[in-house]
């Protein structure tokens, strides 16, 4: 792949994460309209993998915190416990059966223009509905096992491509009355056992075949989608408040326009 094919790639995926816009999408976009070679699992991988580790620098302190309160979870007597990391591996089950049980339907039969168009728009203006008629009147402290399992479930729904992993589940908290740092916040973290399952299992089936790995090209394109994923979940969290979810919006449904005049 050439260089600067690594670097689009990148920067696409990282900057695409964890906006409410579906990463998925363009990564599938990206070789039909540019008319590039599809890129290959390898290259998702490695994007995801950059991406993965930007996530878990951002939130290290979080992270920390977390397994601080998983371990005091065991304990009776301990007033500090938290159980947010209970929910986000409660979370991850429903998507996890998902693409265990339809991944090779939707990597034949959903990978279609049409497809993302019509996710896109119509989980876009579900998302525009959740910003603009949700309460935003909890935080992330206030979350619920009920809440992680209604936020799990619709995260699922994020294995139609086009419909946005962080889209979906920033849309279920806000529904249930989270704010929208609360929601994005957790949509995030969440992140981390998802890329992790995905990554994992892609690599698992990789590993099974004879393949020669280009690792300069890997890590540089790693290496990109590091970078800019960090700065998209910085400035998306910053901004937020500012800006709401109405610029995705906006967004989704031009690009679902833009595919449906393109295809059809």
């Amino acid at each position: 792949m050439e260089f600067i094919h690594l670097i689009i790639l990148g920067l696409i995926q990282g900057l695409t994460e964890f906006l409410p816009v579906s990463s998925s999408a363009h990564l599938i976009l990206l070789p039909a309209l540019a008319g590039w070679k599809d890129q290959g699992i390898v290259y998702d991988i490695a994007v995801h993998a950059g991406s993965l580790g930007a996530v878990v620098l951002y939130f290290r302190k979080d992270i920390q915190a977390m397994i601080v309160g998983w371990l005091a979870s065991f304990s009776a007597t301990n007033k500090d416990k938290d159980f947010l990391l209970w929910y986000l591996l409660m979370a991850t089950i429903p998507v996890g059966l998902a693409g265990l049980l339809l991944h090779d339907f939707v990597a034949t039969t959903l990978r279609s223009p049409q497809v993302i168009a019509t996710a896109s728009i119509v989980f876009g203006l579900v998302l525009w509905w959740a910003d603009k008629y949700g309460a935003r009147s909890r935080s992330q402290g206030e979350l619920s096992w009920r809440d992680a399992l209604i936020i799990g479930i619709a995260q699922a729904l994020a294995i139609i491509p086009g419909t946005s992993r962080s889209g979906i589940t920033i849309t279920a908290g806000l529904m249930l009355g989270l704010d929208r740092q609360s929601a994005s916040r957790f949509s995030f973290l969440l992140a981390i056992p998802v890329i992790i399952l995905a990554t994992g299992y892609e690599t698992y089936k990789l590993s099974s075949g004879q393949m020669d790995f280009d690792w300069v090209s890997l890590i540089t394109v790693s290496a990109v989608a590091f970078f800019s994923a960090w700065l998209s979940i910085h400035y998306f969290l910053k901004l937020l408040n500012r800006t709401g979810m109405l610029p995705y919006v906006i967004y989704r449904v031009l690009l679902g326009l833009l595919l449906f005049a393109i295809y059809y």
